[in-house]
């Protein structure tokens, strides 16, 4: 029997509810009010006092609404059809509304029910599976999509049948289990899992040995990270932190692509809308929204699905990944993830940490990122989530709570500084701020050894030295004048503007240059490694100036040529003649 309950207080979307029976945090609930149900979550438990956070606006709620308990938490639907779709925090399909908002007590299905997939077998009847174990596929896009035994079950289960190749709906048995005791379990295409408990359903979680490209030279030659790694992108407003993950998102070497806007303003999340359905994969030549999936609710939305937002695409990547693909989660705020659980932590009156937020965000945004990871399926194969977020520091200050909390648990760090974005300089990536903690793992050294080049990180740091020395030189030069310094702090200047020009910065909507393989990043790499070593001996800063100009432009040029063998790797006849 559901435990029942009615509503004795009221703070915007807080509601205090005096329970008649036994409830769990986390559970779902139903507040009925003028004949509407509302979806509300429980979030702490006192005594016969259960406090929940409506996923709706709670005008006209009053004392005395009934509520009823679910007893289950909430779920994301799992099954084909999630590629291509664009939900809401509570996996609400936005493409199936009938006005520009969804009414309150409004839910929609977020699969549907009728389409009929291709269905092929994969298990085979007497097979011996446990949860996650794949017992059929069907092609979504051109993916393979398994279907898989739901994760909630326990323990080991014969086939006792399968169906035959043939095409059918989410809600057809395409395969019959039994249990230990014998008995007959069912099993569709289409199942639910809890999105903040995280998908088990793997043999084990080894350290990432390998790398993620991205086509962005500032990340995968300066600040790599790893194949089923988490990273994150600080920046002040207006820095380029949406662009930038959207460059990601579509030269990112990754299967699936989820995106997550969380608390964006809906003018962004329109540019969405719109911008993803044109844009072309780089890799298949197909749309890219063919293996995209959005969860987005918008700073109008109710504060509460922001924190669901986040979950919601965090399972749904997971349940990608238990199919042995590669799949990449794109979480655009989470500083507006952190801010609504900042706002319904003082509604709850708890004791505040920093900047109001709450004492366990740090244990919060942790617990998050663990979810991400490369791992090994039962069978073998491998599936991976990488995780990007970005935070919106109020002001810039990449010291405040979210920011440092943030820093703890990711290994990829790449801060956007105003003083770039002000210059042009894109992406607006500090290189010296920015850090990427792989570069430390032998696997990936290893990896980056074998796949790139021999002794490819000591060529990486060697370039972050160049551009260190440069900033130094240039600090000096800005305080003493041109002539108050030597020839040689010229010199290193314009070497760290060199790499700063040809390696750093990268022109987003250059049908060239916006995807640069790995294969081309080492070779600019080392081409300007090669100029940099050289020793240079000029008579006055304007020739030292004039010359290194002249040879930016001149690899720049290069830069953005056709990408062809002979043509490429080629010298310029100016650059033979600069650098001889």
């Amino acid at each position: 029997m559901k435990t029942k309950g009615i509503v004795t207080g009221i703070v915007s979307n807080l509601v205090t509810v005096e329970v008649d029976g036994p409830v769990s945090e986390n559970e779902i609930c139903y507040i009925e009010s003028h004949g509407v149900k509302m979806m509300a979550e429980v979030i702490k438990v006192n005594g016969r006092n259960a406090s929940v956070q409506v996923f709706e606006s709670t005008r006209g709620l009053k004392g005395g609404n009934t509520v009823e308990f679910e007893g289950r938490m909430l779920e994301a639907t799992l099954g084909p059809g999630l590629l291509s779709s664009v939900y809401d925090g509570l996996q609400n399909d936005l493409t199936t509304m009938t006005d520009v908002f969804l009414k309150r007590g409004e839910y929609t299905e977020p699969i549907n029910r009728e389409k009929k997939w291709d269905f092929t077998p994969i298990a085979q009847a007497g097979d011996t599976v446990a949860a996650a174990d794949w017992l059929g596929e069907v092609k979504e896009g051109w993916l393979p999509h398994k279907i898989m035994v739901p994760f909630s079950f326990q323990g080991s289960y014969t086939v006792k049948s399968v169906k035959e190749a043939g095409s059918y709906n989410v809600d057809t048995v395409i395969a019959v289990l039994t249990d230990a005791s014998g008995a007959e379990v069912p099993v569709t295409m289409v199942q639910k899992w809890p999105v903040k408990m995280a998908i088990k359903g793997y043999r084990e979680k080894p350290r990432p040995d390998r790398i993620m490209e991205t086509g962005v030279r500032v990340i995968d030659t300066m600040n790599p990270i790893a194949e089923g790694g988490t990273g994150f992108i600080p920046g002040p407003f207006g820095c380029g932190k949406t662009v930038l993950q959207h460059a990601i998102a579509k030269q990112g070497d990754a299967d699936v692509i989820v995106m997550a806007a969380c608390g964006e303003r809906a003018n962004e999340v329109v540019e969405i809308f719109t911008e993803f359905p044109e844009l072309i994969d780089p890799h298949t030549g197909r749309h890219l929204m063919e293996r995209t999936t959005i969860i987005c609710n918008t700073s109008n939305m109710p504060v509460a699905a922001r924190e669901a937002s986040v979950y919601t695409a965090m399972t749904i990547c997971e349940y990608y990944r238990a199919m042995g693909l590669k799949c990449l989660l794109l979480a655009d705020s989470t500083s507006r993830w952190a801010q609504a659980l900042r706002e319904m932590s003082n509604r709850m009156e708890e004791l505040p940490g920093a900047d109001a937020f709450p004492v366990d965000l740090s244990a919060i945004i942790s617990n998050f990122y663990s979810r991400a990871g490369m791992v090994i399926l039962n069978n073998g194969e491998r599936g991976a989530v990488t995780f990007i977020g970005t935070v919106s520091p109020a002001g810039g200050n990449l010291k405040e709570p979210v920011t440092e909390s943030t820093k703890k648990a990711a290994r990829c760090f790449y801060a956007l500084e105003q003083g770039r974005a002000d210059q042009k300089r894109y992406p607006a990536v500090g290189p010296l701020e920015s850090y990427s903690k792989y570069l430390e793992y032998p696997e990936i050294i290893g990896y980056l050894n074998k796949t790139v080049e021999e002794g490819w990180v000591e060529k990486v740091l060697s370039a972050k030295n160049i551009i260190r020395r440069g900033k130094e030189a240039a600090e000096q030069i800005n305080i003493l004048g041109d002539d108050g310094v030597p020839m040689s702090y010229h010199v290193s200047f314009w070497k760290s503007e060199l790499v700063d020009f040809i390696i750093l910065q990268q022109d987003g909507f250059d049908p060239v240059d916006s995807l640069c393989p790995m294969d081309r990043q080492r070779f600019m790499l080392d081409l300007v490694l090669k100029v940099c070593e050289k020793d240079y001996d000029f008579e006055d800063f304007e020739k030292c100036r004039e010359f290194f100009k002249n040879l930016i432009n001149e690899l720049r040029q290069m830069n953005y040529s056709v990408y062809e063998s002979e043509q490429f790797w080629a010298y310029n006849e100016t650059v033979k003649k600069m650098t001889a």
